[in-house]
């Protein structure tokens, strides 16, 4: 064991700088380098007699000439005219202390790379039970998070930055929804837990259950590295807005034609489910009058349903029978601007005496929501009501909100959002788990304002954890985003940085060597910060075994497998092997 000790020997911690129980600095030793990232161990002997193992990571190194005075000098010595010699030093992070006595490295002892039981020791492995792979060392080891920090046991929640595109923010939650469902880490629960994903960007999540027809020939070994078989999601199903002005509520996907089933609500369950507030989800919204007017309807169109709707979706409200968005708009109309000027307005609508201008605001804020969410919200589909959101079809449900209209988005975020919270708070006990995966977090909880989807999003940061709903958000910027939010995130993740967000007050986990270095980071690369550790640890993923787009995906071979079958399958990748 000591032979080998040695021959891992790269420096010696540095007698001219200071060292500390959480920094120093090591002098590399000739015939050896020692990189960023890099894990290494070394011991101390304490008076007691204790061996003490020092774990640390390789967080910045640098090059200089010893002797030299002048930065001219580098020509001379280069020339050999003048004697210096080269010095390499590596500055490390301490990660660990075992046993845990907060005392410096000696000037001159012993450093080495840390590999097998070390490692693991150094990146407080050895003592977790449930290790998820999250992605692989620059030197090709793998990088784990301990489930505890992702399920509820000790924590929960994930929250990823990154730059728009380069980041790979919305890869990288996805590998971690495989890497859940395909490592068995969640043991026999791992089949009853349910993943939901909004695709905000593209069609880019619509071919997860097909595996990636252009995948590198090496890419196989390195999710055999992380323990983790090579393939697609096994069990998908793709729910897709309809077409406006389609009759029929054909699914508005272009690359997909099989295995997406349409979503809509019908009058009758915007009504009785208290919708509404959710048309006005704006942060900015919740601070002006017609609120007041917002929330009288909403409790009116509630009451109305529990006794005016049909089976067919329809509701009859004092009398008038309301099939469709548009309709509904007219009706509440007339109800707050009575066709004569000398009528009094309904105070049950408006809850109390308010003025012209708030009830303008308001009709005028509904009106302009008809042409955004009237193919959502209908009553003109035969069975409509089986065409219902159901998050427990499947095991990922990936709900397609990237054609609708930023307003409209809104409006099925929250309302998905409400229903999955409201699901699992029902149930009264945490397993098993629901996962939340929303992109563009920062426009649903922005750090300013309130809203009915921004207080929603709070309750699943706050007191998700112990529902066990959890939510993997992501964003371009963290400063832009609800502070609660974030801060509850157990662990964090971000890609590549932009100079001035990197520089925020969000990222003051993040060292400052780390912070530099994530303006440069390339896509497939993220820090993953993780309570366990007190020093962020970079990791690369692999790239998607599942198709990102169309043109990846095996849509022949998928589709002669699920002839026949429903539109949306119990199991698309039945009898495949």
């Amino acid at each position: 064991m000591a032979a080998q000790r040695a021959s891992r020997v790269v420096g010696r911690v540095v007698g001219t700088d200071d060292a500390t129980p959480l920094e120093f600095w090591v002098a590399v030793a000739p015939g050896a380098h020692i990189q960023l990232d890099d894990v290494v161990a070394l011991n101390r002997i304490l008076p007691t007699g204790e061996i003490l193992s020092i774990y640390g990571i390789v967080g910045q190194v640098r090059a200089r000439h010893e002797g030299a005075r002048f930065q001219s000098d580098v020509f001379l010595i280069a020339d050999g005219l003048l004697p210096a010699e080269v010095s390499e030093a590596a500055m490390v992070q301490v990660t660990r202390v075992v046993p845990e006595v907060f005392v410096p490295p000696l000037p001159g002892a012993e450093v080495r790379k840390a590999t097998e039981e070390e490692r693991a020791a150094a990146l407080d492995y050895e003592t977790v039970e449930r290790k998820l792979p999250a992605g692989l060392s620059r030197d090709g080891e793998p990088v784990f998070l301990d489930v505890d920090f992702l399920d509820g046991t000790k924590g929960a929640h994930v929250n990823i930055s990154g730059i728009s595109g380069v980041a790979t923010k919305t890869s990288y939650a996805t590998f971690l929804l495989y890497s859940l469902f395909h490592s068995g880490v969640l043991g026999a629960e791992a089949a009853n837990t349910k993943a939901l994903i909004f695709n905000v960007k593209g069609e880019d999540l619509l071919f997860l259950d097909h595996p990636n027809t252009r995948l590198d020939p090496d890419q196989p070994d390195r999710y055999r590295l992380l323990g983790l078989p090579t393939g697609a999601f096994r069990s998908v199903g793709v729910l897709a807005p309809p077409r406006k002005g389609d009759p029929n509520a054909t699914p508005d996907v272009g690359s997909r034609a099989v295995g997406v089933r349409p979503f809509f609500w019908t009058i009758a369950q915007f009504c009785a489910q208290g919708l509404l507030p959710f048309l006005f989800a704006d942060a900015e919204d919740e601070r002006q009058q017609y609120t007041i007017v917002v929330q009288s309807v909403t409790a009116r169109l509630m009451e109305a349903a529990r006794t005016g709707s049909g089976p067919d979706g329809a509701v009859r409200i004092e009398g008038t029978t309301v099939r469709s968005f548009r309709d509904l708009v007219e009706f509440i109309e007339r109800k707050l601007i009575p066709d004569d000027a000398d009528e009094p307005v309904d105070q049950r609508w408006t809850g109390r005496a308010v003025g012209a201008g708030t009830i303008n605001a308001f009709i005028r804020r509904f009106a302009s929501a008809t042409a955004r969410v009237e193919h959502l919200i209908r009553a003109d589909i035969a069975d409509a009501p089986a065409y219902a959101l159901d998050l427990d079809a499947q095991q990922v449900t990936v709900v397609d909100i990237h054609n609708l209209h930023e307003r409209a988005q809104r409006f099925v975020v929250g309302v998905v959002l409400r229903q999955a919270f409201e699901r699992k708070e029902a149930s009264g006990i945490a397993k098993p788990l629901q996962f939340v995966v929303l992109d563009e977090l920062n426009k649903y909880a922005p750090r300013e304002g309130s809203s009915p989807i921004k207080e929603i999003l709070l309750d699943v940061a706050e007191r998700g954890r112990s529902l066990g709903i959890i939510l993997i958000g992501a964003q371009q910027t963290a400063s832009e985003v609800e502070r609660r939010v974030v801060a509850n995130s157990a662990v964090r993740v971000v890609g590549r940085l932009d100079s001035a967000e990197a520089g925020r007050e969000q990222y003051g986990w993040l060292p400052g060597a780390q912070r530099q270095r994530a303006t440069i980071l390339k896509p497939g690369t993220m820090y993953v910060s993780q309570p366990r550790l007190p020093v962020p640890v970079l990791v690369e993923f692999p790239f998607p075994a599942w198709a990102t787009r169309s043109a990846e995906a095996d849509i022949v071979g998928h589709a002669a497998h699920t002839a026949g079958a429903a539109a949306l399958p119990a199991d698309p990748f039945e009898g495949l092997s």
